[in-house]
């Protein structure tokens, strides 16, 4: 299964920032930093998501139809997560809601144009 995730960024401060806050709503900290390419973050719990500056030297680009998506716990941690990332600069991509039955999520782009869900099924 999925170790972990990596999301392009061409501002690894700027990213790190957003990050160090919205993950840490769900116990997250930086878990690894490879110099100024990548952060890592985890809660202990499973897979790790990073930030990285792409290894091609060439800038960081959104992939159409790439997304990362949060298991956040809880219905209460979607609300959360999707207001934080907001807060910090995020774009909205769906307002948080029920889709699907008892899928609860919410979506938005981080500060480089990255989607990702924050979601919880029950």
């Amino acid at each position: 299964m999925i170790g972990y995730a990596t999301l392009g960024s061409n501002d690894r401060q700027k990213s790190g920032a957003f990050y160090d806050e919205l993950l840490g709503i769900l116990g997250a900290k930086r878990a690894m930093e490879d110099g100024d390419r990548l952060i890592l973050w985890a809660n202990g719990k499973g897979p790790m998501l990073g930030v990285i500056k792409p290894y091609n030297g060439e800038p960081a680009t959104v992939g159409n139809g790439n997304m990362v998506a949060l298991a956040v716990g809880s219905r209460e941690n979607v609300d959360k997560i999707h207001a934080k990332a907001l807060e910090l600069g995020g774009t909205d991509e769906g307002a948080v809601g029920l889709r699907g039955g008892n899928f609860y999520a919410g979506y938005f782009r981080d500060l480089d144009g990255n989607k990702l869900v924050a979601f919880h099924m029950g």
